[in-house]
């Protein structure tokens, strides 16, 4: 068997010709994106709320996050998403549930988590360590590998923006 033939990727006309090895990883991104979105909407389910899609999901966590009041640019930055109308869409379902509430001041709106929220958050991480963090442990994948994993798939974020950019002017 030829070593074009072993290639691993999703679409094999982008893998012709050399640097085939970033389609090979595209499709390591793609497979572990639909694991992740799988992952975090089944784990919330368990968590008590199965209605949330993984977009919403995100965005409670971000809010969450530190404990401190986000704006919507906020929240689209740090999760690196262009189109804030999916955001804003999930922080008014977020506020129906009552996961999170606003704080209008002046042209500004600042959310974070309600009591409730918090507190699903928090189940969400219990079951988050009981079923995942446990099961890489055993796997020896944690610590500074993930953290190398991470930095990796940060720089391959910004080429990837960058290269959407240039793209956009043609």
């Amino acid at each position: 068997m030829s070593e074009s033939n072993r290639r691993i990727v999703s679409s094999r006309h982008l893998a012709d010709g050399e640097n085939w090895e970033l389609s090979e990883l595209e499709f390591g991104m793609i497979i572990a994106y639909n694991g992740f979105n799988r992952w975090i909407q089944r784990c919330m389910a368990a968590a008590g709320l199965r209605e949330l899609t993984s977009l919403e999901i995100l965005v409670l966590h971000n809010t969450n996050s530190r404990n401190s009041e986000k704006r919507l640019s906020d929240v689209c930055f740090l999760l690196n998403i262009e189109d804030s109308h999916t955001v804003n869409y999930a922080l008014r379902k977020l506020l129906k549930l009552e996961l999170i509430q606003s704080d209008k001041r002046g042209k500004e709106v600042f959310y974070q988590t309600t009591a409730q929220g918090r507190e699903l958050c928090e189940k969400y991480r219990e079951i988050r360590q009981q079923f995942l963090l446990e099961g890489l442990g055993k796997m020896g994948f944690q610590g500074q590998e993930l953290r190398d994993v991470a930095q990796l798939l940060r720089g391959l974020s910004g080429q990837y923006d960058q290269a959407s950019r240039a793209v956009s002017s043609l």
